[in-house]
C-alpha cells in the first residue's frame, strides 16, 4: 500500500510538470462551460420548461458536467501506455513488485484530485460572476448516490482507456486512434454537451443499454433531482454491472497481450 502512496504521491507533482497544457485543459473546460451556459440562458427566455427541466435545473446541469467531467475524464497522458508497449519499455513494470492497473490508476487518480480542486475554483468564480440558481439534491440519500455513481463512472471511464490503449499489443500506430474514437463518443453520447433528454425518447432508451450515459449524464440527473429514489438506485446498481463487465474485459485483453509481447532488445 506503501508504494502506491508514493506513486500518488509523485503523480500529483508531476501534474505541475506540463503546467501550459494543464492551462489550456483548464481554460477548454471553462469556455465550453460559457458557451453552453449562453446557449441555454437564450433557450429559456422564452420558456420557463424546456425538455423536461426548469431554467435551474438546467443551469445546474450545465455547471455540474464542469465538474463531474473534470473528475471522470481527468487522467494522465495515457497515450504513454501505448508506447511503453510499443517500445518495450513495458518489461520494466513487469519485473518491479507493482501491478500496472494499480500504478495506473493510482496516477489517474492523483490527476482527477488536483483537477478537482481546481475545478471548485473555476465554478466559485463562475457563480460570482453569473450568480445562477443552483439546484442541490432532494434529499441527503439522493446525493450519495449520485456521488456513488459519478466515482462508478470514474472508473469506468479508466476501463474504456485501457480497453483502448491495450489494443497496442496488436496495433501500436492506432492506439491514438481507439483513443479519439471514445472522446468522440463520449463527447456525444455521455450527456456531456447536453442533456440526453433531449434526444428521441427511441434513442434515449437505446443510450440506456450502453455504458456511455453512465460516465456523465446519470450522474447529473440524479443529483439534480431528475429521477426518485427507485431509479436512482437502479443506475447505480447498473453502473456496478458495467464497471464489473468492462473490468472482466481489461484483465482478459490484458492477459492476451502479454502472452503476445515481446521487448526486443530490453
Amino acid at each position: 500500500m506503501k508504494k502506491y502512496l508514493t506513486i500518488f504521491g509523485l503523480s500529483f507533482q508531476n501534474e505541475f510538470t506540463y503546467r501550459l497544457n494543464f492551462i489550456l485543459w483548464r481554460f477548454r473546460n471553462v469556455l465550453r462551460i460559457l458557451m453552453t451556459y449562453f446557449l441555454w440562458n437564450m433557450v429559456y427566455t422564452q420558456n420557463n420548461m424546456v425538455f423536461g427541466f426548469s431554467k435551474e435545473q438546467m443551469m445546474t446541469y450545465v455547471f455540474m458536467v464542469l465538474v463531474f467531467m473534470s473528475f471522470v475524464v481527468a487522467a494522465p497522458s495515457i497515450e504513454n501506455i501505448g508506447s511503453e508497449i510499443s517500445n518495450g519499455d513495458l518489461s520494466n513494470f513487469l519485473v518491479k513488485p507493482i501491478n500496472y492497473l494499480y500504478y495506473w490508476l493510482v496516477r489517474d487518480w492523483a490527476s482527477k484530485l488536483l483537477n478537482t480542486l481546481f475545478v471548485v475554483l473555476e465554478i466559485g468564480l463562475l457563480w460570482l460572476v453569473f450568480k445562477p440558481q443552483f439546484v442541490l439534491p432532494p434529499n441527503l440519500l439522493i446525493g450519495v448516490i449520485s456521488i456513488l455513481v459519478l466515482i462508478l463512472a470514474a472508473l469506468l471511464y479508466y476501463l474504456f482507456t485501457k480497453l483502448a490503449v491495450f489494443t497496442a499489443f496488436w496495433a501500436p500506430e492506432n492506439t491514438w486512434g481507439m483513443m479519439f474514437l471514445i472522446l468522440v463518443m463520449l463527447e456525444v453520447l455521455s450527456g456531456a454537451t447536453f442533456p440526453l433528454d433531449v434526444l428521441p425518447s427511441n434513442l434515449f432508451n437505446f443510450l440506456q443499454f450502453t455504458p456511455f450515459p453512465y460516465l456523465v449524464y446519470f450522474p447529473v440527473a440524479i443529483w439534480i433531482g431528475k429521477f426518485d429514489l427507485v431509479f436512482a438506485l437502479r443506475i447505480l446498481v447498473q453502473s456496478l454491472i458495467w464497471v464489473g463487465i468492462l473490468y472482466v474485459l481489461v484483465i482478459k485483453l490484458w492477459h492476451k497481450g502479454l502472452k503476445e509481447y515481446s521487448a526486443v532488445g530490453k
